[in-house]
């Protein structure tokens, strides 16, 4: 039986808790992760072998919208997925029309974030 691919997501989150915790949950979920604490980290690694990015929103000193303009500008084919724990003036809507393929308010909920991977991957 063959294996099957290892789909890889770049995971980025300043909160080392929340970082561990989507690592944690996408590994049960069959995922492979590459995790950093800020998305300079994350820019100077490259998108070589990722089928998603998992950012959040708010970050310094680049923050979540920035990782997403840099990745459509970029060009590169791998999707981004928002998350926040402090939603501000845009709504979900504003994300999505940028490129986003999902918005999630922490505590994300695992099975949703699962299930929209699994969609769009």
């Amino acid at each position: 039986m063959p294996t099957p691919p290892v789909r890889t997501v770049a995971v980025i989150d300043d909160d080392r808790r929340v970082l561990t915790s989507l690592v944690n949950l996408l590994a049960s979920g069959g995922y492979a992760t590459r995790s950093y604490g800020s998305a300079l980290d994350f820019f100077s690694d490259g998108f070589m072998g990722l089928v998603c990015v998992i950012t959040d929103l708010g970050m310094r000193p680049i923050d979540g919208i920035q990782v997403l303009d840099r990745t459509v500008h970029l060009n590169a084919a791998v999707p981004v997925i928002i998350i926040t724990g402090k939603p501000g003036a845009h709504t979900e809507d504003y994300y999505l029309q940028r490129g986003a393929r999902g918005f999630l308010r922490k505590p994300v909920d695992g099975d949703v974030l699962l299930d929209l991977l699994d969609s769009i991957v």
